[in-house]
């Protein structure tokens, strides 16, 4: 696998980085990456991991290499980039609507060997019908149904029919199947009155692809699961561990921050604010904050500004100095990803590559 190409800095160790920096421990992802493609091939499910946690084709080749069929990506842009890169085999799990996604569509489908797109309404199904025949290839279709996140996908087994017959019905697209997100409970009798309905019409729906990593250890109980779509299990993150997907040693992103201030014995300041955590949120049972500080149990990051991180120290045993670097463990990895231009990917704490995330804003 190639190194991703050094960007500029003359640091060998963590502790000689400036901050904020998002620190990538490779010893773990290798260690998560495994644990994933173990886990799918005990069970007989083809992985098919979500780049949107890491945004890195390097890191998604060694997904391929571990074992996983393909990729899912949420946009036209960030699949591109995987594309470019030399991955082959892409399923975009967000619906394409608008005309001027029809043109990258179609770029997309000529630069792979095969894609498919999820989608629930029929304006989707046009567009991709229109950048099928603009690219001259077949277009694979999961019909995307819900199953507890109340986001995108039909409600009801009729609508997945019907949905199926159009697809079935168009020139340059083919029906794979059926997919959801998360992978609620409701998930596998959805599927299995949706697959009765389409031998009505004698279509079949052969894969039915469900994702997420909080429950991704139980996808298996999910009868009828073929394809699990996870991303963040690759570095896990405070939600991960809060849904007992991982533990503490599992997390491979961290934020390494400076204490820039301390005005109160139970307060202070860190260089990671806004831009550099995410603002989201974790479910309350989880815990309360925008992520923990490693190195002083109990310590957390209550709120945020553009530049600021404040801490609570009220729970700590110990006080950090001003100066001193902490590492932050992020409520939700993915959008740390997207908030910096490059990563740092270390062993130990020894540097291994500086690189850029090269998907990075990839948001259309």
């Amino acid at each position: 696998m190639p190194t991703p190409p050094p960007c500029a800095s003359n640091a060998r160790r963590v502790d000689e980085l400036d901050t904020p920096t998002v620190l990538i421990d490779l010893d773990r992802v290798e260690a998560n990456i495994a644990a994933a493609q173990a886990y799918a091939d005990q069970h007989g499910l083809a992985l098919r991991p979500h780049v949107k946690t890491h945004k890195l084709p390097v890191l998604a080749h060694r997904q391929l290499a571990a074992g996983a069929v393909g990729i899912t990506a949420q946009k036209v842009g960030e699949a591109m980039v995987m594309a470019h890169a030399g991955v082959e085999d892409v399923l975009l799990s967000y619906p394409i609507v608008g005309a001027a996604k029809v043109e990258p569509l179609a770029r997309l489908a000529r630069a792979t060997t095969r894609l498919a797109v999820m989608l629930d309404n029929r304006t989707a199904l046009e567009h991709v019908v229109r950048a099928a025949a603009e690219a001259g290839r077949a277009i694979e279709v999961l019909i995307e149904f819900e199953s507890g996140n109340r986001r995108t996908g039909v409600m009801e087994p009729v609508q997945a029919r019907a949905l199926a017959q159009a697809v079935d019905a168009t020139e340059g697209v083919r029906l794979r199947g059926l997919g959801t997100h998360p992978l609620g409970s409701s998930a596998a009798d959805f599927v299995r009155e949706t697959r009765a309905l389409l031998a009505q019409d004698g279509l079949e729906a052969t894969v039915f692809s469900g994702g997420g990593t909080p429950r991704m250890w139980h996808a298996h109980e999910s009868e009828g699961l073929s394809e699990l779509r996870a991303g963040t299990y690759v570095y896990h993150d405070r939600a991960t561990v809060g849904a007992g997907a991982a533990g503490l040693e599992d997390c491979a992103l961290h934020v390494l921050a400076t204490v820039v201030s301390a005005p109160e014995r139970d307060r202070a300041v860190i260089d990671a604010g806004s831009k550099t955590l995410t603002s989201d949120r974790i479910d309350p049972a989880f815990g309360a904050g925008f992520g923990a500080v490693l190195e002083y149990p109990g310590a957390l990051v209550t709120s945020l500004s553009e530049e600021h991180g404040v801490l609570d120290l009220s729970t700590c045993e110990g006080r950090p100095r001003v100066g001193e670097r902490v590492r932050i463990l992020p409520n939700h990895a993915c959008p740390v990803t997207n908030l910096d231009d490059h990563v740092v990917a270390h062993r130990g704490g020894r540097i291994e590559w500086i690189a850029p995330v090269w998907a990075r804003g990839a948001t259309r």
